[in-house]
């Protein structure tokens, strides 16, 4: 082989080696504990693999806490703490048997409440909300039990 044509071969790879080079994404997992960290566990192995068309990523630190899909494009946070701008008498929409509760501070991020664990879901403008809380949806009732 030639040094030109490895070369022409190295610089036409590049590309798809710097697209691969990304990593993980970083995202700072919680600290659930007891009951909350058993049902957190079990939800993470009944997260899609696919989430409004894009792929789950891996996250860091690694952590049974968190899914990433697309490079943070959507990314969840299982046993967090309850929101601190939700009042008891805020109107919470529910999906598909789940309560989301929508930050007013920051509208791209969704909870859901009434479970044995509070989910975060932070959502990219490129998604549709409703899209992806329908398919969180569903194994998040399955994971965790309902509260109240």
């Amino acid at each position: 082989m030639s040094l030109r044509f490895a070369r022409w071969a190295a610089l036409a790879c590049l590309p798809l080696l710097l697209a691969g080079c990304g990593g993980a994404v970083r995202v700072d997992p919680p600290v659930p504990e007891g009951a909350a960290a058993a049902a957190c566990k079990a939800l993470g192995g009944r997260l899609p693999k696919t989430l409004d068309g894009v792929d789950r990523v891996e996250s860091s630190p690694a952590s049974p806490y968190v899914a990433v899909w697309g490079q943070a494009r959507i990314a969840l946070r299982c046993g967090v703490t309850r929101p601190s701008t939700m009042a008891a008498t805020d109107e919470v929409p529910e999906i598909n048997g789940v309560a989301w509760f929508n930050d007013p501070t920051r509208p791209a991020l969704f909870t859901a409440i009434g479970r044995q664990a509070y989910v975060e879901v932070t959502i990219s403008r490129e998604h549709v909300p409703g899209n992806v809380l329908v398919d969180l949806s569903g194994p998040i009732k399955a994971a965790l039990p309902q509260t109240g």
